[in-house]
């Protein structure tokens, strides 16, 4: 049998063109690598799982390749190209500051630098997490960073820049990667299901999507798990279920009952999601979230921060049209004065429904105090 080898390996982008959602990023690369503009240092800063390190190993490729296309991607057949995508070449270190992160790491590798490669132009470091490296060790850095040898790259990587002193980050040239974007995530998605043979409902790739938040590496992890638990087809129902996401359904049901200030049906829906083991602080939460992009849905302004399922989309400017901009305000304001105090609730599932309770009199109470307003001017 073939040895498992996860999605975010298997599919991971061997050249700039097949890089996810950074555009930005990609195409000034290539510019500066067509131009010969290359900087000596590097700064790739952003959230997890975007592209930085994938980036950093395309870019120390590319820059090795003997025959560089006019686009600026790699040949992906000369010998350089081949002992890279094989982890043989010479030309490229990867250090891990997490783990080695003190002066003597930092010295063992400037003590590397001094030495020319043995094939190729450059040699390039890669030092992943860079802002776990320690001050002292950042000072051993300095000078190096500054005025490496001609042949030598250094290309830092890290999701917390604001941890990096600004004396590394003057001497960078910084790109900042930004989060995935849902459309991004969903395409990319789609073809690795085709290449798989995998069915996927389009909807359930967008629940993943969701679910990442802008996270390649784990919208690719979500998939894996889904595909081995539903043995190939990916449903819009199987994957709310393993992901353990409430379906959006439940929520418009329960706010047809407050606004009928129906609080037998709101509570009989609350006790169904409740026997399905939704924990109350995610029943909460997932309303409150589902009130905001009914407030969204009122201004076709916003309309486009509106993320969630595309079949659902029609549903939710509907009942955002309908539903009073200063009871849905209301609403948010009593779910998060609920979910604030959650923890400290001894009995969890009384303090759901009472939130429940004052949601389905909102109405009226909105009414009582807007009558007792009028009165007093």
């Amino acid at each position: 049998m073939d040895k498992f080898i996860v999605s975010a390996r298997k599919y991971r982008p061997q050249d700039f063109s097949t890089v996810v959602g950074q555009s930005h990023i990609t195409t000034t690369l290539k510019n500066a690598i067509r131009n010969g503009q290359l900087a000596h240092a590097f700064l790739f800063c952003g959230p997890r799982g975007v592209g930085k390190t994938t980036c950093a190993r395309i870019l120390a490729k590319t820059i090795n390749c003997e025959n560089v296309t006019p686009e600026g991607e790699a040949c992906n057949k000369c010998h350089s190209c081949v002992s890279f995508n094989e982890g043989t070449s010479l030309n490229i270190h990867e250090l891990d500051a997490a783990s080695n992160n003190s002066v003597d790491d930092i010295r063992t590798l400037v003590e590397q630098v001094r030495f020319a490669p043995q094939a190729g132009k450059y040699k390039v470091y890669i030092i992943d997490e860079v802002h776990m490296l320690s001050t002292s060790a950042f000072n051993a850095f300095l000078k190096t960073l500054e005025e490496p040898p001609p042949y030598a790259i250094f290309i830092l990587a890290t999701t917390e820049k604001h941890k990096i002193l600004p004396t590394i980050l003057s001497r960078c040239q910084i790109f900042d990667f930004k989060r995935i974007t849902s459309a991004d995530t969903v395409e990319h998605l789609e073809d690795i299901c085709g290449k798989e043979d995998i069915t996927a409902e389009k909807p359930a790739l967008q629940v993943i999507a969701q679910k990442s938040e802008g996270c390649m590496r784990d919208a690719l992890s979500i998939l894996d798990k889904i595909v081995s638990f539903t043995n190939g087809e990916l449903s819009y129902r199987n994957t709310l279920e393993h992901l353990n996401i409430l379906d959006a359904d439940y929520y418009f049901r329960i706010l047809d009952a407050m606004q009928q200030q129906n609080l037998a049906d709101a509570l009989l829906i609350y006790d169904d999601i409740n026997r399905k083991g939704f924990e109350g602080d995610l029943v909460l939460n997932g309303l409150a979230e589902f009130v905001r992009n009914l407030l969204v849905c009122k201004d076709e302004k916003v309309a486009s921060l509106l993320e969630v399922v595309e079949s659902f989309k029609d549903r939710y400017v509907a009942a955002g049209k309908s539903a009073d901009t200063l009871y849905l305000i209301s609403m948010l304001n009593v779910l998060n004065e609920a979910e604030i105090n959650y923890k400290a609730a001894r009995n969890k599932r009384l303090h759901v429904e009472l939130a429940l309770i004052k949601l389905c009199y909102l109405a009226q109470a909105l009414q009582v105090a807007g009558g007792e307003a009028g009165k007093k001017v």
